[in-house]
């Protein structure tokens, strides 16, 4: 049908943050003990509050362990397979500003 979009397009963005936790003393560093659920929900109701959501859009969700530990929190922006670090809500608005609005890595923060 022509009504359908391709699977490929159906979100010009797709940006998955890492929220995984590790429980224990041992345990490697976590994405989901820095902050990352709080900048996950930040960048979700940025992205709407920017009318940014939806079909051939960008789609913010939640991922599991993404493995890079030791370099979170972590998150990773597809089609691009572009990996981010951030501290704060300004890092997380610098990556939606310049990589999804303005389409160009925020190389500060690339990993």
């Amino acid at each position: 049908m022509n009504d359908q979009v391709n699977d490929e397009q159906f979100y010009k963005h797709h940006v998955f943050f890492c929220m995984n936790i590790r429980e224990g003393k041992d345990a490697r560093p976590s994405c989901g003990k820095c902050g990352a659920e709080k900048a996950q929900k930040h960048a979700k109701k940025r992205i709407k509050e920017l009318e940014l959501s939806g079909q051939g859009k960008v789609r913010i969700n939640q991922a599991g362990c993404l493995d890079r530990c030791e370099e979170g929190p972590v998150l990773v922006v597809y089609p691009e397979g572009t990996w981010y670090t951030y501290v704060d809500n300004d890092d997380i608005d610098d990556i939606i500003d310049t990589h999804l609005v303005g389409g160009k890595v925020v190389d500060r923060l690339k990993i």
